[in-house]
């Protein structure tokens, strides 16, 4: 009986050992575990002496995963490192949003020389997921080959990491942009009238230092409604209100501020709402947002077509939708003024 329970106990061994080494061999097969941070932490190739990851305590559902060691892993345009723009133009993409790239490359985002100012535009993303990661990943090598105008860093590319990606964009900005003189962060579905933004930067009025721009929410209230997409509980936000800031759709910074922000960034544990985030960054720089000259020069949710007398002053503004984009632009590029 000993001896049978034995040769059973071999055979059950053997089935687990053949199992396992099944799905390795599976799992290195398929090649959507490349995407994974973690997956290409492990197959990196080992050196004499190595420094253990930290242990990363799970953010929660109100914050998220930053600071972490991410990585550039596309990062090869030429922008601040031979060149020397005066506005940089930091336009957040998800992976798939290939259309949004192209729209903005062939609209606002040509534009390279404007009032004697050169400024140039480029992309940042994080790693796609999903069934089709690779080929999607694949895709965006290639439309990276064709414009280099990406940046990719290793966290996954999702809307709750969007302060990740504000960060990593400020990350960037800070290493490669020190000579330049401000920053333009743009969600991809907004119309920019560039001349406007240049023209407002060479105001001598405009603060060279210290200064963010944008449609400013001054007295934003926490919201404490669980059911909201913005709910936020006490536990995590005491106070009744954020401390100022602009809105995530569009905001301009002096290129002194991304190193500052980061540097505070390790004291306040950084939430997902990315754009209330920096104005507590912000708060704690002794830094207020500074309101744009004219509210019209930032709009939400504008009353479409715009009157040729807005857009003549608008900077920024949320479209509906692609052929929007176009259209107005078009007409910028013929020239548009405000008839008294």
């Amino acid at each position: 009986m000993e001896h049978k329970n034995r040769l059973k106990e071999i055979f059950i061994t053997v089935l687990v050992a053949v199992t396992v080494c099944i799905i390795v061999l599976q799992f290195e097969r398929w090649p959507g575990h490349a995407s994974f941070p973690a997956y290409r932490e492990m197959q990196a190739p080992s050196s004499a002496v190595t420094t253990p990851e930290p242990h990363w305590e799970d953010p929660g559902p109100y914050h998220v995963a930053y600071p972490r060691n991410y990585k550039f892993t596309m990062d090869d345009t030429p922008t601040c490192k031979s060149t020397t723009p005066f506005l940089v133009m930091m336009v957040p993409t998800a992976p798939s949003e290939a259309m949004a790239r192209d729209t903005i490359r062939k609209t606002w985002g040509s534009e390279k020389m404007v009032l004697g100012q050169l400024v140039e535009t480029v992309f940042i993303l994080g790693l796609p997921q999903g069934g089709d990661a690779y080929q999607l990943q694949e895709s965006l090598k290639r439309e990276n080959e064709q414009h280099r105008d990406i940046i990719q860093s290793s966290f996954l590319d999702s809307y709750n990491n969007l302060t990740i990606k504000t960060m990593v964009m400020l990350e960037w900005l800070s290493k490669n942009c020190a000579k330049s003189s401000f920053a333009l962060k743009i969600d991809s579905d907004m119309l920019l009238h560039v001349k406007n933004v240049v023209k407002l930067l060479l105001d001598p009025s405009t603060a060279k230092q210290h200064y963010m721009t944008g449609l400013v929410w001054w007295h934003s209230p926490v919201l404490r409604n669980p059911f909201n997409k913005f709910y936020m509980p006490s536990s995590v936000i005491p106070e009744p209100e954020y401390p100022p800031y602009p809105l995530g759709m569009a905001y301009i910074m002096s290129l002194d501020l991304p190193k500052k922000i980061l540097d505070v960034s390790p004291q306040i544990k950084p939430i997902y709402i990315e754009d209330a985030y920096l104005g507590m960054c912000l708060k704690l720089l002794g830094i207020s947002p500074t309101d744009p000259p004219e509210t019209s020069m930032f709009l939400v949710t504008p009353q479409h077509p715009l009157s040729s007398c807005s857009l003549s002053q608008v900077i920024a503004m949320t479209t509906t939708e692609t052929s929007q984009i176009n259209w107005y632009w078009l007409r910028i590029q013929k020239g548009v003024q405000c008839q008294n």
